[in-house]
């Protein structure tokens, strides 16, 4: 694990909240130089802990519904196949627009947050395109009614 101190944490905390401010803006809300804070982020740049500058979309192109799904892989005769299967309908997933994320989780599993503009539109989605995937054995959905944290993924993994 890296060793950041406080004021890297802070700076780390201040990008996050918007990657815009500047090295000023940073400098003065801190109440360190700019000459540090530039340092800082150049330091916290080439240790690859900022990786980049990116956004996350706002209320207008988010999903405005979301739901995990559990895909549990049916297991082939030939138990080598597996991992090609789990490749294929990460593959098939991923080319999706409306599924957010792929994960693979277990020796057998997939993980997937999908999104849509309303409930409807989200149960058609997985019963059209996702539960008529070949070699799958179960589609669980897990509904997300609320995020008590972590809200923004959404934004930042929408596409447009």
């Amino acid at each position: 694990m890296l060793q950041l101190d406080d004021l890297d944490r802070a700076i780390i905390r201040l990008l996050k909240g918007d990657a815009r401010l500047t090295i000023s803006e940073i400098s003065s809300n801190l109440g360190k130089p700019e000459s540090t804070i530039h340092f800082r982020i150049k330091k916290l740049q080439e240790r690859g802990i900022i990786d980049k500058y990116t956004i996350i979309l706002g209320k207008p192109v988010k999903p405005k519904v979301a739901a995990f799904l559990i895909l549990k892989v049916e297991k082939p005769v030939i138990e080598d196949f597996l991992e090609r299967y789990l490749e294929y309908i990460a593959k098939t997933l991923s080319m999706l627009p409306n599924v957010l994320m792929v994960a693979k989780s277990g020796d057998d599993h997939l993980v997937a947050l999908i999104g849509e503009e309303t409930q409807e539109n989200l149960e058609r989605f997985i019963e059209d395109n996702i539960k008529t995937i070949p070699t799958l054995k179960e589609v669980n959905v897990l509904p997300i009614r609320e995020f008590k944290k972590g809200e923004d993924v959404i934004g930042f993994l929408a596409e447009i």
